[in-house]
Formats: C-alpha cells, sequence, structure tokens
C-alpha cells in the first residue's frame, strides 16, 4: 500500500519560511517523479514543484520561483519543498504527489499516480 504523509505545514508570518516533507512508502522512491501542489479554498489545485526521479532536474511555476526549492533524500523517501519569503498569497493546503513515468505535462495533476493527504499552510499579513 502506497502512502504519501506531508508534514511541516503551519501558520507563518508573511517573509517567514517553512520546510515541507512529504515521507513515502509503499513504492520505490527512487524511480518516481515527485511533486508538490497547492489548493487554496475555492480554487483548483495548482502545481507548484517537481523533481525527476534522478533529482537532476527540476521545475517550478513562475510564482514560486527564487521563493521555494524542492528536493529529495532517496535515503530517506522523502520529499521536501523550502518555502523562503512566504507571502499571503501561498496560503492554501499543499500536496505532494508521484508518478512511475516522467508526465508529459509536470503540471497536470491527473498525471500523478499518488497523493498524500496535505498539509495546511497559511501565511498571515
Amino acid at each position: 500500500q502506497v502512502q504519501l504523509v506531508e508534514s511541516g505545514g503551519e501558520l507563518v508570518q508573511a517573509g517567514g519560511s517553512l520546510r515541507l516533507s512529504c515521507a513515502a512508502s509503499g513504492l520505490t522512491f527512487s524511480t518516481y517523479n515527485m511533486a508538490w501542489f497547492r489548493q487554496a479554498p475555492g480554487k483548483e489545485r495548482d502545481f507548484v514543484a517537481f523533481i525527476r526521479w534522478s533529482g537532476g532536474w527540476s521545475a517550478y511555476t513562475d510564482s514560486v520561483k527564487g521563493r521555494f526549492a524542492i528536493s529529495r533524500d532517496d535515503a530517506k523517501n522523502t520529499v521536501y519543498l523550502q518555502m523562503n519569503s512566504l507571502k499571503p498569497e501561498d496560503t492554501a493546503v499543499y500536496y505532494c504527489a508521484a508518478a512511475s513515468k516522467r508526465p508529459s505535462d509536470y503540471s497536470n495533476y491527473n498525471l500523478y499516480d499518488y497523493w498524500g493527504q496535505g498539509s495546511q499552510v497559511t501565511v498571515s499579513s
């Protein structure tokens, strides 16, 4: 049984930092492409960041470039999202996702095989 468990979300002031973690089990983590998405109330689930299975390539949505960084530790079966210079518009539930094959469009949430339950990030102004 595959499980993705996010942690690290909390209330933080604007300008602050958080690091989200997503611990995976039940799959061969090192062979999976991983991503972070987020969903604000009343909005669709949006792509945030992607990292290839080898860890050698990553991509970000424009609004987080230069502020967020995705990384992975295959020894710990964990993917991270370091979030700096947080803004109120970053407030959302953050989800990690896993894809066994490299998605043709890594920003398309329909192309991912497994999802975590989400972690709430709230940024106060």
